[in-house]
């Protein structure tokens, strides 16, 4: 009774109750609004989340290299009588950051700050990031070694000649490993890297020299080696199958100290900055000095990458002097920096010429 009730109850309100599957249906307009709100949904997490294929590149941090950073001093010298410094010498970096998204390259981009690159430009292909991490460590460190010789050989101190790597296989494996000194090859004293390369000159495959070394603390030793064809089809000399490298001889320690920090850039800073605590006077006698170069064993100072991106970096930081690469200078000015003074260095000796300029009030070389 009470179903019969309510079913005519229904039909006396005069009311017809549509079917389930129209009341579920529906219109073109709904189904346009759906699938735009799916839509904007999965683009909004693409380019939220996923990453595309460029890093951007920018200011990095910059550090005192006469200073201290993270309450350690950054140049270290212990066993040797060091001197007070004042005023700044200041080594620049760039940021790089390869985990960028869509919406986050869009918005670096457009900060006007940074700059987007191809990956591939700065990450060989297949590569991991543990691969990457591990190659700019070497180079930081390499960058200290030969900041450590530069600086130290144009102080006058002696210099050693170690062997850096053997390649396996060749006339010098198995009997010299890394980090053996050497001392004479084929009847020549071996004073610096150059004078190894001068010992072979004039030899010939198949021809045996004699060769002395020190392994360790152990005593010099003489052993015989039978050159090899050389792989460089241009060297006619005999080839013996070892990397030799300048270290310094010194009987005190050169320690940088710096963490989070990868590449061969600072070399130039770390050199002047080892030279000012090593030597009375005062380099920069109060200036806010930065810079950049790559550094070799002699001194020699090598371009680098990103110079418009440190310049800012070191403009912020509150220099106004800033040590340039002679190679990177027509880039450096491209830049228009403003409140720096471009300094152009070609070597060691060129940049410390130059402080002295300054130092003096005397015109210096500019970019």
């Amino acid at each position: 009774m009470d179903g019969a009730a309510g079913e005519a109850g229904g039909a006396g309100g005069g009311r017809r109750t549509p079917p389930a599957d129209r009341r579920k249906r529906l219109t073109r307009r709904g189904w346009t609004v759906v699938l735009s709100a799916l839509l904007a949904i999965a683009f909004g997490l693409i380019g939220a989340f996923v990453r595309v294929p460029y890093v951007a590149i920018g200011p990095g941090p910059t550090f005192d290299t006469l200073g201290q950073s993270g309450g350690t001093t950054v140049v270290q010298i212990s066993g040797h009588q060091t001197y007070p410094t004042s005023g700044e010498l200041r080594m620049t970096t760039v940021s790089l950051n390869d985990q960028v998204t869509l919406f986050g390259a869009l918005g670096l981009w457009a900060s006007g700050r940074y700059a987007l690159a191809p990956r591939e430009e700065y990450f060989t292909p297949g590569e991991s990031d543990q691969q990457v991490q591990r190659e700019n460590v070497k180079e930081f460190q390499d960058s200290q070694s030969n900041a450590e010789v530069a600086a130290l050989r144009h102080l006058g101190f002696p210099i050693k000649v170690l062997v850096q790597q053997v390649v396996s296989g060749s006339p010098a494996d198995k009997v010299l490993a890394a980090g053996d000194r050497l001392l004479n090859v084929n009847g020549k004293p071996i004073a610096q890297e150059d004078d190894v390369r001068a010992a072979l000159v004039g030899t010939k495959p198949g021809q045996t020299i004699q060769i002395t070394f020190q392994h360790g603390t152990d005593a010099p030793r003489t052993s015989p080696l039978t050159l090899a064809a050389n792989p460089d089809p241009k060297a006619a000399q005999g080839f013996m199958g070892l990397q030799p490298i300048d270290r310094a001889d010194v009987p005190f320690d050169v320690k940088v100290s710096l963490e989070d920090v990868g590449g061969p850039s600072a070399g130039l800073m770390f050199a002047l900055a080892m030279i000012d605590r090593l030597t009375p006077g005062d380099l920069v006698a109060g200036e806010h000095v930065a810079g950049t170069g790559e550094i070799d064993e002699k001194g020699n100072v090598g371009p680098i990458g990103g110079i418009s991106f440190k310049l800012v970096g070191a403009r912020e930081a509150g220099a106004t002097i800033f040590l340039t690469p002679e190679k990177n200078c027509a880039e450096a000015k491209a830049a228009d920096p403003d409140g720096l003074r471009l300094v152009k260095v070609t070597n060691l000796d060129s940049a410390l010429t130059a402080l002295d300029d300054v130092k003096a009030g005397r015109p210096a070389p500019s970019c």
